[in-house]
């Protein structure tokens, strides 16, 4: 059973928390289709080019059919000419992969465990810096000792959000923005337990 790291109100080691034991049986492969659907969503999807259809020209035979001894030419826009189609090009196309509701749950999960298994994953009670400093916000992750971090927080107020909008390899979200890809992709995660318990319950 993997346990998260839990922190009192200084910011340091305050004991354990159980995360939910069916964690441990969930295949990795979850959030491997998952991250693959989230990159693939992404592409901006505005490579194209022109096949010898919509290229401009070629309205005219270019030679005669017959008499030259060379190869009979039918239109200047042929993929053989400089300036005629491209063949098989790249052209706009759907890059979206479906992944179902249960396996997108299963992901979070897997990731959420993951984090956990590494001693990674850092749960607070409450993540508000009134004074809106940086200093003040640098000092909260210099305890954590990790080389970047995710903070999950269940709303960002005005101050908290100051403080943190600069610090190096730092990244703030909500709890509606949590996924498996941003939770994967950072070395260690600090989130508010009442987040986390939203999250395993919805799991």
């Amino acid at each position: 059973m993997s346990k998260a790291v839990l922190l009192n109100e200084k910011f340091e080691n305050n004991g354990e928390l159980a995360l939910p034991s069916s964690y441990d049986s969930i295949n990795s492969h979850n959030l491997y289709l998952y991250v693959k659907s989230y990159l693939s969503a992404l592409r901006a999807n505005t490579a194209s080019v022109k096949n010898r259809s919509e290229v401009r020209g070629g309205g005219k035979k270019p030679k005669a059919q017959k008499g030259s001894g060379g190869a009979r030419w039918g239109s200047k826009r042929s993929p053989l000419f400089v300036g005629g189609g491209q063949v098989f090009g790249p052209t706009k196309r759907n890059y979206n992969q479906k992944v179902n509701k249960k396996q997108k749950a299963l992901a979070l999960s897997y990731a959420l465990n993951a984090q956990a298994n590494n001693g990674s994953l850092f749960v607070v009670d409450s993540l508000n810096v009134e004074s809106g400093k940086t200093k003040d916000a640098v000092a909260i992750l210099k305890n954590l000792n990790k080389r970047d971090i995710l903070v999950i927080v269940d709303s960002i107020d005005e101050n908290t959000y100051l403080a943190f909008r600069n610090v190096k390899n730092c990244y703030m979200i909500e709890k509606q923005e949590v996924n498996a890809y941003l939770i994967s992709a950072y070395h260690s995660v600090l989130i508010e337990k009442s987040v986390l318990d939203a999250l395993t319950k919805e799991a």
